[in-house]
């Protein structure tokens, strides 16, 4: 039950005194204008609480979302439940949507599509990072593991991985389907790398996998350094610099590692594969699909956009 201030007490003595003895003369005793005292006068029904203040929120905005783009919010969500918040809000965009992210997550909120009251978790607070002046500066590569879910139609126990390179100026990626993680499929995989940018790379980052180095192997002997990977050979050759990110540190590579938490939900979580070219061939669309998607970083430009507008300039 709402509290009883002295503020209600107040209104509701000069209410009934202004009943009993007039308006003006409560006026007059109280020091309240004979408008104020008519206003209170024809909100009290005899209970206090109709001297309450009403609330002065308005009903309405004139900039608030329209049943139209209500009801569009409402039936894309249903066709794209699975996205996130920046790509659903990207798919709306092309459907003629105008408002900005902010505002589509509080009217998503309303709708009952974000519960309330999840606790934020404290967010780590990463140093600043480097950033590249120009494509091929420095390109991270990584390794994820397809979900067995993806693979069950090609038997029981059978493994794929995906080989990721993206470039850390342009975010333009390139992707490779492979039946192991070897060091030989990481060798096959940036010759690859190298005949599809069209630029010329001068730093690949790795993480200290056994696919990349040795220098971290069980095996290795601790009185001698580690013998250079065939990818790390492979490097070499093509005059590319190999940096390795601190050991147990994944978010030094940080671009590569997001682009696969995306993965998962874009196209893991939705394809299965039947075949190693089959899981090729929907790659390859796949990747296509991403170089040409906006992106915040890029300010709202594809990797192939923000490629194209970098040549222009220089």
């Amino acid at each position: 039950m709402a509290s009883i201030t002295q503020d209600l007490k107040f209104k509701q003595v000069v209410v009934e005194y202004s009943l009993k003895h007039g308006v003006t003369k409560a006026a007059v005793r109280y020091k309240k204008t004979r408008q104020w005292i008519y206003y209170w006068r024809r909100r009290y029904d005899g209970t206090i609480d109709s001297l309450r203040e009403l609330s002065r929120r308005p009903k309405s905005h004139p900039n608030q979302h329209t049943e139209e783009e209500l009801k569009l919010i409402v039936n894309m969500r249903r066709r794209n439940g699975k996205d996130g918040l920046v790509d659903f809000w990207v798919k709306l965009r092309e459907k003629g949507y105008t408002r900005t992210i902010p505002a589509l997550f509080r009217v998503m909120q309303r709708l009952g599509f974000f519960p309330k009251g999840k606790k934020k978790e404290k967010k780590y607070e990463p140093k600043p990072y480097e950033a590249m002046e120009y494509p091929g500066q420095r390109v991270q590569i990584d390794v994820k593991y397809v979900p067995q879910k993806c693979t069950k139609s090609m038997g029981e126990g059978t493994k794929l991985y995906q080989f990721t390179a993206i470039d850390e100026f342009s975010r333009k990626r390139y992707l490779g389907a492979y039946s192991d993680n070897s060091t030989y499929s990481a060798a096959c995989f940036v010759k690859e790398v190298v005949r599809y940018f069209d630029f010329k790379i001068e730093c690949i980052q790795t993480d200290n996998g056994q696919e990349f180095t040795k220098e971290y192997s069980a095996n290795k002997n601790p009185n001698k350094p580690a013998k250079p990977t065939l990818f790390q050979k492979t490097l070499e050759e093509l005059g590319i610099r190999h940096k390795q990110i601190r050991p147990y540190t994944p978010r030094h590579n940080g671009k590569v590692e997001r682009s696969h938490r995306k993965d998962q939900t874009r196209f893991y979580d939705r394809h299965e594969f039947y075949s190693l070219e089959d899981f090729k061939a929907q790659l390859r669309r796949y990747n296509n699909e991403y170089n040409n998607f906006p992106t915040r970083p890029l300010g709202w430009l594809s990797p192939n956009e923000y490629l194209k507008k970098f040549y222009s300039q220089s």
